[in-house]
């Protein structure tokens, strides 16, 4: 049984054709659907409809999707709300998540992803109970974009941080060096209850061990050499507010132990004092190492890791969302525009290919500091592929054939992704077809060469190239003759 059957759905948007294709596309015995076109319609829908489900865009006439979420959320703390948009920013997604929204869809993805997302978020409103408000809002206004991505990983990541941001768990954010793992932990805690209380992030790999208890918790003067004055830890100064560990893998395991105390009850003692201090600060950690093999091995203490480890939030390697490089490459680029106050400088479409080519070992800080290198060293305001210092590892990276494939990989998914919404397709031998047409194509129907270049007899291209039989009988004697002639390896045919 469906799980949309005898649900009441509303649907906002300001598309009356959108309007007709969503209410046939979640057709279905018992199912109601209402329909809106502007917020002020679509809350008093909403109240006289009794919707169990409510789908509006972000982008709404006058207001926004977001503040018809707030509205609906504050009158009805249980409202299901899914919103989806063409091009919903970051800090929507996250937004949206933060205030209790199901999911946030992409709008070119509705009508294969739609139907099965209503139907998840209707089974989940049976069971879902709400015992209180959500947290203080966070006027969208007053909102930057503080990360960059559109690829389906990081719009993840972003609803991930929306969760997350309601609450005070501990969260771990996991990923390889420069992929931006402390603008996660900012993000969590501007969406957070606490934004308007202090945000301290410290590098554990940048502080010497034995000053790491006093960086930390703050020492009494004179509590060993060099302390001459008090000095007020990190947990004392950012109390109410947030504490981000960046490199939490690298912490010594005597600082651990104190660590795993302020986490289990609130307190600490300065070095030197036996005075037990109270704090409230929300914990982020973040590393590039594998805690579980730390544990493992014993580096790393495995109760500490349990109190860390309430929500992980794991960032995806550049290489892993090629989609983004371009998009991160133009933002820089735009950046380091406005800071030379010179031309507004652009790629080339070579350039970008480079870009999108290269593995990106360093991730987004290795490409951030790439165009800044370019932009310097650039002789116009047009950067070529020559203009990129990535140097010969990246342009032979470039060409390497293991890189190749991957692309075709790449290439390879996106048309399975692209096949799913014309299910009339046999999808193998429309590929099959078409590889045949456009190697014939490329090689000037040239049947021979293209056989060779395909790896299959020169039969089964004219086989599955049908069409080629038909131009050729279509053309001119003397066309007609010439495609002859290179069929014949280029010497002329027998006079008929």
């Amino acid at each position: 049984m469906s799980s949309l059957q005898d649900s009441r759905i509303l649907i906002v948007d300001a598309d009356s054709d959108f309007l007709s294709w969503a209410c046939n596309h979640l057709k279905a015995p018992g199912v109601v659907t209402v329909t809106a076109e502007r917020t002020e319609e679509a809350v008093a829908s909403y109240q006289k409809a009794r919707a169990d489900l409510v789908l509006a865009e972000v982008r709404l006439p006058g207001t926004s999707g977001i503040e018809l979420l707030k509205r609906l959320r504050m009158t009805d703390p249980n409202a299901m709300v899914i919103l989806f948009s063409g091009l919903a920013s970051n800090s929507n997604v996250i937004e949206a998540m933060r205030l209790g929204a199901y999911d946030v869809l992409g709008k070119e993805k509705l009508p294969y992803e739609l139907r099965t997302v209503v139907e998840s978020a209707l089974r989940a409103n049976e069971s879902r109970k709400v015992t209180r408000a959500q947290a203080s809002e966070v006027p969208t206004e007053t909102i930057q974009e503080t990360i960059i991505g559109r690829s389906a990983p990081m719009q993840d990541v972003f609803k991930m941080i929306g969760r997350v941001s309601r609450s005070d768990a501990p969260v771990m954010v996991t990923g390889e060096s420069g992929c931006g793992k402390e603008l996660v932990a900012r993000a969590v805690h501007k969406f957070s209850p606490r934004t308007t209380k202090e945000f301290v992030g410290i590098n554990i790999t940048s502080i010497p061990d034995n000053l790491m208890e006093s960086e930390l918790f703050g020492h009494e003067k004179g509590s060993f050499t060099g302390a001459v004055n008090q000095r007020v830890g990190r947990f004392e100064q950012c109390d109410g507010g947030t504490l981000f560990l960046d490199e939490i893998g690298d912490m010594p395991l005597a600082v651990q132990s104190k660590l795993l105390r302020v986490l289990q009850e609130g307190e600490f003692c300065r070095v030197g004092s036996n005075q037990t201090l109270k704090c409230d600060v929300r914990i982020l950690a973040a590393t590039n190492k594998d805690l579980e093999t730390e544990v493992g091995k014993g580096t790393f203490r495995e109760d500490l890791f349990y109190r860390l480890n309430v929500v992980r939030i794991h960032i995806p390697p550049l290489r892993e969302r090629r989609e983004d490089v371009r998009l991160l490459a133009e933002f820089f680029l735009q950046r380091q525009s406005a800071r030379r106050r010179g031309p507004v400088m652009r790629f080339t479409d070579d350039a970008l290919a480079l870009l999108e080519a290269y593995d990106w070992p360093g991730n987004v800080r290795e490409l951030e500091n790439t165009i800044q290198r370019a932009c310097a060293l650039a002789n116009s305001d047009v950067l070529l592929p020559s203009d990129i210092p990535l140097g010969s590892i990246a342009n032979s990276r470039f060409t390497h054939p293991a890189n190749t494939v991957t692309r075709m990989r790449d290439a390879l998914s996106s048309l399975i992704s692209v096949a799913q919404t014309q299910p009339d397709i046999d999808l193998l031998p429309w590929v099959e077809k078409e590889l045949c047409r456009l190697a014939l194509r490329h090689y000037e129907e040239d049947t021979a060469k293209a056989a060779k270049f395909l790896g299959i007899p020169a039969a089964e291209v004219e086989a599955k190239a049908d069409h080629h039989a038909h131009a050729s009988a279509a053309t001119s004697g003397t066309s007609a003759a010439a495609t002859a002639t290179k069929k014949a390896g280029g010497k002329k045919p027998a006079a008929v």
